[in-house]
């Protein structure tokens, strides 16, 4: 009987084992569940980004590879909490974009799919794997849709790929519940449990348990892993204590203002039982004005905005 394999994780295997042309059955078995159709890697692609984030294996992590038909797919692994999260992720499909077309060439742009593997809150509630794709121009009047695929066929009918417009999956894995689902479902629980249980039949996966298998790491490799597993729990440890310091010192901030707040109130009403008392007293409007720094304004809207004095002259006139 077979066992369940427990495998180095996707993030430490995409820095080296995932690139290897060896292995790309694994990516093209990713792939191939994901995206629901065939999908062969022809080539793992190096671009400025990576080159970026040499020094930075822990925090993102990312492998670009080019498919079947010249598109291209970006897998990128985020530990580390990040606010302009969606905006790097657009950066990086420009950047991927303008990387296609040569200087002094034509628009040339082939498809890009987008695969975001996020460790951290995004807001979801429940779901763990999302998908958003341009279909193309809608009217705002009337509804119409002129797709993009349309578009694209009508300009180059004999290109291999019509949908030029990049596609994105965002997967988070804490998210999920480890029902299985679907096919990809065994690779996310992959993604979130680095195992691969013995009856996991999705395209690659098999391969995944077998040439990730942590047992088969040397004593160098092994440690090498360990420590990386040590930097991701230091990360996601250090982003743990920045917020509960941040939420212990916005506390104490806003307990800090409130009080103010509250002492600036008791203030303005002690002022104003003191003029109250000061014209009870007969003294004259200019002179509590003066002592109080109260203003005809402010003591008209404190009571009721009819200032007592008056009313009384009202009553004496009666």
């Amino acid at each position: 009987m077979s066992k369940d394999r427990e495998i180095i994780s996707f993030d430490y295997a995409m820095k080296d084992l995932l690139r290897q042309k060896a292995n790309f059955v694994i990516l093209e078995g990713f792939l191939t569940t994901l995206l629901n159709r065939k999908v062969k890697v022809m080539e793992i692609l190096e671009s400025e980004g990576n080159k970026e984030y040499s020094d930075d294996k822990v925090n993102r992590i990312d492998i670009k590879a080019k498919i079947d038909g010249s598109e291209i797919a970006i897998i990128e692994i985020q530990y580390a909490d990040m606010i302009d999260f969606f905006g790097k992720m657009l950066f990086n499909v420009g950047r991927a974009i303008v990387e296609q077309i040569r200087e002094g060439g034509k628009y040339n742009v082939k498809k890009i799919y987008v695969i975001s593997i996020a460790y951290f809150d995004l807001g979801a509630t429940r779901e763990y794997l999302f998908n958003a794709k341009m279909e193309g121009f809608k009217g705002i009047n009337f509804g119409e849709l002129i797709p993009f695929a349309q578009i694209d066929e009508l300009a180059h009918p004999k290109s291999i790929s019509k949908d030029i417009h990049p596609e994105y999956f965002l997967i988070l894995p804490k998210k999920f519940d480890e029902k299985i689902r679907s096919q990809f479902d065994q690779w996310i629980y992959t993604l979130k449990k680095s195992v691969v249980k013995s009856d996991f039949d999705a395209p690659g996966i098999k391969e995944a348990g077998k040439r990730l298998d942590m047992l088969k790491m040397t004593d160098v490799e092994r440690k090498s892993y360990l420590r990386h597993l040590e930097n991701i729990r230091d990360v996601n440890c250090s982003m743990d204590t920045y917020f509960a310091k941040g939420k212990v010192e916005g506390e104490a901030l806003g307990e800090a203002r409130g009080e103010a707040r509250g002492i600036e109130k008791g203030k303005a009403e002690e002022k104003l039982e003191l003029a109250k008392k000061m014209k009870t007293e007969g003294m004259g409007d200019d002179v509590i004005y003066k002592i109080t720094g109260l203003s005809e304004k402010d003591f008209a809207l404190k009571d009721s905005k009819k200032p007592a004095w008056k009313a009384k002259k009202k009553r004496a006139a009666r």
